[in-house]
């Protein structure tokens, strides 16, 4: 029986881990890919103390520092989760079950998609929602990227430094990114801006050959990469019912605490930080959670 159940080797989760182990919390973090998203990210110029880095390097970190306080990583994918009066239960892909007296879900969000006609078709053979997973793959070729929000600029700009050319596709009329990036894609000649453009299509053969835009007009591209954001990923705790906002995600309050005692919550997917989603508010979020949840074991709840 652990004290805590963290699900998510996050941004969020391993923060809280390394925090719960300080307050010598018996807990353990579960999660299928340690790092999560931001492992994935080309380089992070935001996070305090931190001038440039890799996110697999500040996750890497996060990773050590958590484990070295004294959390229990396990690697798996939790499958379902269940409270039979005060326990919780845990149950991972591999079969194995786990139980604690709370729960802190800390598992981010999932990539939305465009759903267009040939983004599921092309799926690994040109449709990609991660630049610097699959960036390598598309050296010296044409790329387009659909977003006009910071993770897509700072994709865009990964891509310059491997492809021929690279085609951002914007909905609106401008950048939603910070002045910074924006700057910075000015000064890459390979880089070309289509404001007020979507896609209608993707098509090709058995790979991406081409994209029908929104006027009608054909791009000729070797793949695209869709950085529109995310929404959610709460699926897991839907038994238990939390309170969730009209866009899904998790109402937490002031402690992280959500509707159903006992389940804590932290990063993308609560509603907590005025929905903030950066990894320095998702780590505060989950050794916040931390610290209530030894609270209330001194409280005797």
């Amino acid at each position: 029986m652990y004290d805590l159940i963290i699900i998510g080797a996050w941004s969020a989760g391993l923060p809280a881990g390394m925090y719960a182990s300080r307050y010598k919390l018996k807990n353990c973090i579960i999660g299928a890919m340690p790092g999560g998203a931001l492992a994935t990210s080309h380089k992070v110029e935001n996070y305090p103390g931190t001038l440039s880095a890799s996110g697999r390097e500040i996750m890497d970190r996060f990773t050590e520092h958590a484990v070295s306080a004294g959390s229990e990583l396990i690697q798996d994918e939790v499958t379902k989760v269940t409270k039979n009066e005060n326990t919780f239960t845990v149950a991972t892909a591999s079969g194995k079950t786990f139980e604690s007296r709370f729960v802190l879900l800390a598992i981010g969000n999932r990539y939305r998609h465009l759903g267009i006609p040939g983004e599921e078709k092309f799926l690994g053979a040109g449709v990609s929602y991660c630049a610097t997973c699959d960036g390598m793959f598309f050296r010296n070729r044409v790329v387009a990227l659909v977003g006009g929000g910071n993770s897509a600029v700072t994709e865009a700009l990964f891509l310059a430094e491997v492809c021929k050319e690279v085609h951002i596709l914007v909905r609106g009329a401008k950048f939603r990114a910070e002045t910074v990036w924006i700057h910075q894609i000015e000064k890459h000649s390979n880089i070309h801006v289509h404001f007020e453009t979507g896609v209608a299509s993707i098509e090709g053969g058995f790979s991406v050959e081409k994209l029908v835009l929104s006027d009608g007009n054909e791009l000729a591209v070797d793949g695209i990469f869709v950085a529109i954001g995310n929404q959610p990923n709460t699926t897991l705790v839907d038994g238990l019912n939390p309170e969730k906002d009209d866009s899904g995600y998790i109402v937490v309050d002031a402690r992280q605490e959500t509707s159903v005692p006992g389940l804590y919550a932290a990063g993308d997917i609560t509603t907590g930080s005025n929905k903030f989603q950066q990894t320095i508010m998702s780590a505060a979020e989950g050794c916040l959670a931390a610290h209530s949840i030894h609270e209330d074991i001194l409280r005797g709840f």
